[in-house]
């Protein structure tokens, strides 16, 4: 299965393992809560789903690559001590507790969730030594004499032997007490995630073209060659960081990357070319209302690979508008949250103990969620925001020397309409840009192909169905219908060939 389909079944799980009945119980009890096995390739985002799943379904996560760990650091350190049998006392062996299992346990400290995942990656790659402890960590759901508290699902995470030499087989025992879940690549999952995690436009221009390039892993005479959904993320990330400190980015670059010499010299050639279009097509012309001739002339003989290029280029920026406009609503809320919260108990103390205590919500709030890595870094900015504003109230409060609270609340009322002022005039500009996005390919191609990958595009991505369910868009609206009608068409002449066809043979 694909790996979102993967995500479900474990977040299914994970409700059902937790589900409690009237007296407060579990309703699977432990012994037969089942250990998850994901395997799968590596780099296709197991550890990135369990810290989605973790993050849905408000429980902790500790992860562990248990390849970096020996048996003492799993299982603990033994130390003597005494026993008394049958009124005879002897030295015994006993061991500390697991460090694994302490974190766990400090996690719980940290974050007040007494619930999770423990999650263990690279589980059938051990050395020999670890090997025993990790059957034991399957089948009873401990390290040496340390059990995983109850309420912690366990997860673990392996790669099929054709990616890695270490890989160990388990025996039937353990996989009797197992959900096995074989994992796979799958391009169109990960461009939903790549597009809310921002993925550089080029990487997906590039793999619509190409998608066999998305994944892949060779031996050759010169050892593995490999490309990976991690080695796309983290060459993203780089791509963008370099863009904003105008760093030069070449093959060999990307090569560290790409670990595949074919696809990573493809790339670059790519990357060469669309970053060049950027200019050439005049992208930020277009999206401010411009309909450049040159770049509308060159457009309509370009090859179809050129002209998927600039839709991808004219999606980036518009993703980049609605992930704004996303993060700056989440933050215009929840401070709006925090000041409903301080006009309910205006009166019953100070208004700037009020605004001092929603601030400090929001930040041990978001603590804890990071400390459960239960969220992303773009909405610990936003939330960030929101609590800054807070604190930014009380000091303004100070400076004006209000007269009253409710006199102060007018003023907060005032300072809190002029960020929603910036909020709309935020989204007034990204509904402009996708306004003349269309216009600029509505001259160009007219309703041709071209026009429906746009649509589709935007239909996948999470920044943009979210900005247009939010403030409606014309365009896309009229577009869209028409998309549907084709492909209802479409389907309606299919299914009357496969009648005619029948018929044809009676």
């Amino acid at each position: 299965m694909n790996i979102l389909r993967a995500k479900q079944e474990i977040i299914h799980t994970v409700r059902a393992y937790l589900a409690k009945d009237g007296e407060g119980n579990y309703c699977i009890p432990s012994v037969h809560q089942r250990p998850v096995l994901l395997m799968g390739p590596p780099g296709i985002g197991k550890t990135a789903i369990m810290e989605q799943v973790a993050a849905e379904c408000g429980i902790a996560l500790v992860s562990y690559t248990i390849t970096h760990h020996t048996r003492q650091s799993a299982i603990g350190l033994p130390y003597l001590t005494k026993r008394n049998y049958s009124g005879k006392e002897l030295t015994i062996t006993e061991y500390t507790m697991s460090e694994i299992i302490a974190s766990v346990y400090d996690k719980m400290e940290e974050t007040d969730l007494r619930e999770g995942i423990l999650f263990i990656d690279e589980i059938n790659c051990v050395s020999e030594t670890l090997a025993p402890t990790m059957l034991q960590l399957l089948q009873r759901k401990s390290f040496g004499s340390h059990f995983v508290p109850e309420g912690w699902i366990i997860v673990a995470a392996g790669n099929p032997p054709e990616y890695n030499k270490s890989v160990r087989d388990f025996d039937v025992v353990t996989l009797d007490r197992l959900r096995r879940i074989d994992v796979q690549e799958d391009y169109a999952v990960w461009k939903k995630y790549a597009y809310r995690s921002r993925i550089h436009p080029a990487i997906l221009s590039y793999l619509d073209i190409k998608k066999q390039n998305f994944y892949a892993f060779e031996t050759t005479v010169d050892g593995q060659a490999f490309v990976t959904a991690r080695g796309w993320e983290d060459l993203s990330q780089f791509l963008l960081t370099c863009e904003q400190l105008d760093l030069p980015v070449d093959e060999p670059v990307i090569l560290e990357y790409l670990q595949h010499p074919r696809i990573a010299r493809d790339f670059a050639a790519y990357y060469d070319l669309f970053c060049k279009y950027q200019s050439d097509y005049h992208v930020e012309e277009i999206l401010s209302g411009g309909l450049p001739a040159a770049a509308l002339e060159r457009l309509k003989t370009a090859p179809f690979d050129e002209r998927l290029s600039v839709i991808g280029l004219l999606i980036g920026r518009l993703t980049e508008a609605f992930s704004t406009a996303y993060y700056t609503d989440m933050s215009a809320s929840r401070l709006f949250e925090g000041l409903k919260s301080v006009k309910r108990y205006l009166g019953q103390q100070p208004l700037g103990e009020l605004l001092a205590r929603e601030s400090d919500r929001i930040r041990t709030s978001l603590y804890a969620r990071q400390k459960a890595a239960a969220v992303d870094r773009r909405e610990v900015s936003a939330l960030l925001r929101a609590a800054q504003q807070l604190e930014d109230d009380r000091a303004v409060l100070s400076a004006e020397a209000v007269r009253s609270d409710d006199d102060g609340f007018v003023l907060l009322s005032e300072r809190f309409q002029a960020e929603v002022q910036k909020m709309e005039e935020q989204a007034d500009s990204a509904s402009q840009q996708l306004e003349h996005a269309f216009a600029f390919l509505e001259t160009a191609f007219g309703k041709s192909q071209e026009l429906v990958v746009f649509v589709t595009e935007l239909n996948t991505n999470f920044f943009s169905t979210w900005f247009i369910g939010q403030y409606g868009s014309e365009a896309y609206a009229r577009n869209n219908k028409e998309l549907m009608i084709g492909k209802r068409r479409q389907q309606l002449l299919g299914d009357i060939g496969k009648i005619q066809s029948f018929l044809t043979g009676l």
